[in-house]
């Protein structure tokens, strides 16, 4: 069998699982398709005759491919090549899409992904910083050791710990009391809140907000472009009522150790509601958040409706 028939006949054997560690870190099939890609282009230029675990060689190199996609989508400055192999990558042995045939991402294939991981986890990965995400994935998701994370991510055993740990505290939520009364209270009226305006129910909308309700939003939620103040029970429901179709694809979220609503299709965090609820059960403000570094600086944990 020739070298190249036999790389690729060992890297078939690891693409389902590349891929699922592509995903969770990415939480985008095109992107997760990339990424497993760029890895076998690296695979086939670099010299791996010393390598004894290509498995773990080729989740290694997908981490870190993936982890630089994720900076890149921050602006960050992405790492180097001298993790990809024992030796300096040499040149490509072929042009791109001339290794293993790669799926294409399309809707149902995202959709179908995405229920299998969770699109509640998805939502909470989507606000942590990548080496977060990618310490939380890959201990947490795929039992990596933290000393082969650490490597993966130039950081110490310890610091990469640390890391994990703070993502496990915000994929679990945090510390907040879930059976208080005013906890209950914030769900109840966010529950019927987000009821109300899938359906276009402007009279429990009006029921809900207080007569003198404030709704903020920042320059990223605002159609000008500009960050907005709105009062008033007439303005904001007739505001939710024009969201009903944004409001059937969203959810109840834990947002800061209240109760709030978030809009992320596909498990990709695009916008936040913060609620502000009073002692009567009526809302006095809504906070809408859309600009992403401030998304990033959230603590998110998802709740059924």
């Amino acid at each position: 069998m020739a070298d190249n028939e036999w790389l690729a006949a060992a890297f078939e054997q690891h693409r389902d699982h590349l891929r699922a560690v592509a995903y969770r870190l990415l939480g985008s099939v095109t992107d997760a398709d990339d990424a497993v890609q760029d890895t076998w282009l690296r695979l086939t230029g670099a010299n791996t005759s010393d390598v004894d675990n290509l498995g773990g060689w080729l989740t290694t190199v997908v981490a870190r491919v993936s982890l630089n996609m994720l900076r890149s989508r921050r602006h960050e400055q992405p790492v180097g090549d001298s993790w990809a192999g024992p030796e300096a990558l040499a040149g490509l042995s072929g042009p791109p899409g001339t290794g293993p045939s790669m799926p294409s991402g399309d809707p149902e294939d995202e959709a179908v992904l995405a229920d299998s991981v969770g699109l509640a986890l998805l939502v909470v990965l989507d606000t942590l910083t990548p080496p977060e995400r990618l310490a939380f994935v890959l201990h947490d998701l795929f039992a990596m050791p933290f000393t082969e994370v650490a490597a993966v991510l130039d950081r110490t055993p310890e610091a990469t710990r640390q890391l994990a740990s703070r993502a496990r505290r915000r994929v679990r939520g945090g510390s907040s009391d879930h059976d208080s009364a005013d906890f209950a209270r914030q769900r109840e009226v966010a529950t019927a809140f987000l009821a109300a305006a899938r359906g276009g129910d402007l009279s429990a909308l009006i029921a809900l907000l207080d007569p003198d309700v404030t709704l903020r939003a920042d320059a990223g939620a605002s159609p000008s472009g500009r960050a907005v103040e709105r009062q008033g029970v007439k303005v904001v429901s007739a505001g939710a009522v024009a969201s009903a179709s944004r409001a059937q694809h969203s959810q109840l979220a834990l947002i800061d150790g209240t109760v709030g609503i978030v809009f992320a299709p596909a498990g990709h965090l695009q916008i936040v509601v913060k609620l502000a609820v009073n002692t009567e059960g009526r809302i006095t403000a809504m906070d809408i958040i859309a600009d992403q570094d401030k998304l990033q600086e959230l603590q998110l944990a998802m709740l059924p409706d």
